[in-house]
C-alpha cells in the first residue's frame, strides 16, 4: 500500500512540476549548483556537477547535471547545440560509476516529462548500481 502511495506522491510531484517548467524559474538544481543548498557532491569540473540523491532508489544514486542549464529542462529539449554537453553529462556519468565502484553493472536513467514522473525541470542523469538492475525498468 505505501508503494502505491509514494507512486502517487511521485506523479502529483511530476505533474506540478511541469506546470511551472518553462517560468525559468530557479530550480533546486540551481541551488544546489549555487551552493545555497547543501549536497554531497560526488564529481565536479567546469560544466557538470555530480552528488547524491537525497531519496535513493539503489545504493548508489547519482544526479549529474549540467552547470548552466542553458534551456536543457529535459532532454526533450534539446538541439544540436546541446551535443557537447550530453557528451559531457554522459562521460561523467561513467566517471562518477568509475569512482563509486560500480563500474561493471550499472543503469543511467533520464526521466523526460510528467508521465515519466520527472520532478526538475533541469536535465539530470541518474546513475543507479550497489545492486542487480531488473529487466524491464519500469
Amino acid at each position: 500500500m505505501s508503494s502505491i502511495s509514494a507512486s502517487n506522491d511521485e506523479e502529483a510531484s511530476a505533474k506540478a512540476a511541469a506546470a511551472i517548467a518553462d517560468s525559468g524559474a530557479p530550480t533546486i538544481f540551481d541551488k544546489i549548483i549555487a551552493k545555497e543548498i547543501p549536497s554531497t557532491i560526488v564529481y565536479e569540473d567546469e560544466k557538470v556537477l555530480a552528488f547524491r540523491d537525497i531519496n535513493p532508489q539503489a545504493p548508489v544514486h547519482v544526479l549529474v547535471i549540467p552547470k548552466l542549464r542553458d534551456g536543457l529542462t529535459s532532454l526533450g529539449k534539446a538541439e544540436s547545440r546541446h551535443g557537447e554537453i550530453l557528451g559531457n553529462l554522459l562521460y561523467a556519468a561513467k566517471l562518477v560509476a568509475e569512482k563509486e565502484g560500480i563500474l561493471d553493472g550499472f543503469r543511467v536513467v533520464i526521466n523526460n516529462g510528467p508521465t515519466a514522473c520527472q520532478s526538475v525541470y533541469h536535465l539530470h542523469l541518474h546513475v543507479l548500481g550497489g545492486r542487480e538492475m531488473k529487466w524491464p525498468p519500469g
